[in-house]
């Protein structure tokens, strides 16, 4: 196959290209060209409205489904919506049945054949069957592709087992995910613990459950060493705490969750479920404190922290709802509201590095890995947006800005 990306600008820091509007020209998925006005044959020629090109996007927190939950999302149409929302690399959390605890499930995943231009990442579960008490096989796991190890949404209770676990995972360069919750604070709590849960009568969900689990874990790799991530970090005080761990020379990362940058408590108004999210919606502080803590690389990335949810999980009285929210394709188009173009791709493409995956580059010899999208065109996120099998999202009604149009990895590619 032979791609011809004509008139594109490169966005692209590190790159001999930045902010350079050339043609771009694929064959058998490597760069062979980058210049002005290239005349060569090809199988598929792109030429968009004003098209930008970036090296492809990471998404470092991504659920589906398959196994054990198709009926939320399969693994085929979830690496689709990824493809067409631009990320040609998603690192996919353990909500599985069975979970991804084993050498087989990693090796499944990993080798999962699809038409969609997406490089699945597998994170494996940090405990066996994510019980919380024997840890996984992390070595023979990383050896056969999990990029991290984690228990999705759930805090590791035992601190002995992270003490252990992150003393082990040393001697392999091993990443290490510790959920920001002390769930003994709050366990019944639905949304944050404040004035908007006291007004609706819901259950809160204190900002220190978070930081405590914060403060013991920054502890614990103070004493041990090793390399940690905080996952959908929610409040300023966790951005403080993260902040200042960096200063004292931790090997601490953390990300925030998209909806987290976007809307406050208030979004509770209404008791729409899609807003009933893990971490919760907190107050326009934390929101503040969050965007600045992205800004000045205290928060190490943004994560759509996309959850697919059956809509019998989802409509329901608020108190029973499922937490989660779908956000791939409103990734692109929110953030470009909020930061102008050059963050919003640099936020985008963050994060390889600390799941151990390889960055790519726009340069001849290179393997493509691409994404095209335009940041011109203001319009609303609505359903005709969404192209995952679930629909519960918070995004609903969102402005945004900007348009994806694809993106290329290697041989594969796909075009909105």
């Amino acid at each position: 196959m032979k791609i011809l990306l004509k008139n594109a600008t490169i966005i692209d820091p590190k790159g001999a290209f930045h902010f350079q509007q050339v043609d771009i020209y694929i064959c058998n998925g490597i760069i062979e060209e980058i210049g002005e006005d290239l005349s060569v044959e090809a199988d598929k020629v792109i030429k968009k409205d004003n098209l930008y090109v970036s090296t492809g996007w990471f998404d470092s927190s991504v659920c589906f489904g398959e196994p054990g939950f198709e009926d939320r999302e399969s693994l085929e149409n979830g690496l689709k919506t990824a493809a067409l929302s631009g990320f040609t690399d998603i690192a996919l959390e353990p909500e599985t049945d069975p979970r991804i605890d084993s050498q087989a499930a990693v090796v499944q995943l990993k080798s999962f054949r699809t038409t969609a231009p997406t490089a699945v990442h597998p994170i494996a579960s940090f405990t066996k069957g994510q019980s919380g008490k024997l840890l996984t096989e992390f070595y023979d796991l990383k050896n056969n592709g999990a990029s991290a190890f984690g228990d999705f949404l759930q805090p590791i209770e035992n601190p002995e087992l992270l003490k252990t676990a992150l003393l082990y995972a040393q001697s392999f360069d091993a990443l290490l995910l510790s959920t920001p919750n002390d769930n003994r604070i709050g366990k019944t709590g639905v949304a944050h613990e404040g004035a908007s849960s006291t007004q609706l009568g819901l259950a809160g969900i204190p900002t220190i459950s978070e930081t405590l689990q914060i403060n013991r874990d920054l502890h614990i790799l103070s004493y041990t060493g090793g390399k940690l991530h905080i996952p959908c970090i929610s409040s300023a005080e966790s951005v403080e705490l993260i902040r200042q761990a960096k200063k004292n020379g931790l090997n601490i990362s953390c990300s925030v969750a998209l909806a987290n940058l976007c809307f406050t408590e208030e979004k509770l108004f209404g008791f729409d479920t899609n807003a009933k999210l893990m971490p919760p919606l907190r107050t326009k502080n934390d929101l503040a404190a969050l965007k600045e803590g992205l800004l000045d690389g205290t928060i190490d990335m943004v994560t759509s922290h996309h959850q697919p949810l059956n809509k019998e999980l989802k409509h329901v009285e608020f108190e029973h709802a499922n937490f989660g929210s779908i956000a791939l394709e409103a990734m692109f188009g929110v953030l470009m509201t909020l930061f102008p173009v050059e963050k919003t791709v640099q936020f985008l493409t963050k994060g390889r590095n600390r799941f151990g995956i390889s960055n790519p580059k726009i340069q001849l010899g290179e393997k493509a890995c691409l994404t095209l999208f335009t940041p011109d065109g203001a319009s609303t996120f609505t359903l005709d947006n969404i192209h995952s099998t679930a629909k519960n999202c918070v995004f609903l009604g969102q402005s945004t800005q900007g348009k994806v149009y694809g993106s290329i990895l290697g041989e594969k590619n796909m075009f909105a």
